[in-house]
């Protein structure tokens, strides 16, 4: 399908890996294409601000690829989110991931040679990109774990890999954060994301009258939505 119109009242909410940035064989091996970063600061521009990233990763690491280009930033799935460059991080009120959920991830990792473990201030991720035979077996050890404490815990579903995080906290979330709070509200929220993590920021947005959009089925990937975002900012 053709690349679709940017509402005139739009509130651009956007996924990073595998929307904006290709996937990568591990997550710190991501690039950050050449005019990504002017292109998102002039729709920032254009938009009056509203221009978010929701992401999985934690706040600092969008930080350190982006900079200041997104306005506002949602990192660990709406966990935390920060309203503005240089605004507080609002966190939510979660339970901690018990030590020795930690402990087991580290048993497993290890014993898994291409598994890797990623901690988060709210959840972990056990990545199995480089060892793709492992991801049934992670599964089934990490829902073991959070089994302990199903009503606390769940177990979601990422690129290549698996996350432990405490229930009640998704990117349906961060989107009502951010479109609570000027200069996102009063406008259409866009969602365009391309992982079953995005699908509730998807269905959040649509629900808010705006729009969700599935890479794979719009802009086919992430070069596509790099492309389309620098046809409107005009370059």
């Amino acid at each position: 399908m053709s690349a679709p119109q940017l509402p005139a009242d739009a509130a651009l909410l956007l996924d990073l890996d595998g929307t904006l940035l290709d996937i990568a064989p591990t997550p710190d091996a991501v690039v950050v294409p050449a005019g990504l970063l002017d292109d998102l600061a002039t729709l920032r521009r254009r938009l009056g601000g509203a221009l978010a990233v929701i992401s999985g990763r934690p706040i600092g690491q969008v930080d350190a690829l982006l900079g200041d280009a997104p306005r506002a930033v949602a990192g660990e799935h709406g966990a935390a989110v920060r309203h503005a460059p240089q605004a507080p991080i609002c966190r939510a009120s979660l339970p901690e991931i018990p030590h020795s959920w930690l402990e087991e991830a580290g048993r497993l990792a290890a014993a898994r040679p291409g598994v890797l473990l990623e901690r988060k201030q709210a959840s972990f991720v056990l990545h199995y990109r480089l060892a793709p035979a492992e991801g049934p077996a992670l599964l089934a050890a990490l829902q073991a774990l959070a089994g302990e404490a199903a009503d606390r815990f769940t177990v979601m579903s990422a690129h290549m890999a698996w996350e432990v995080k405490p229930r009640g906290v998704d990117k349906a979330r961060a989107v009502a954060a951010l479109m609570g709070r000027a200069p996102f509200a009063g406008r259409r929220p866009v969602y365009i994301g391309d992982d079953v993590t995005d699908e509730d920021g998807m269905r959040a947005a649509r629900a808010l009258g705006g729009l969700g959009w599935r890479v794979q089925d719009v802009f086919t990937d992430a070069a596509g939505v790099r492309a389309w975002l620098s046809r409107l900012a005009g370059r």
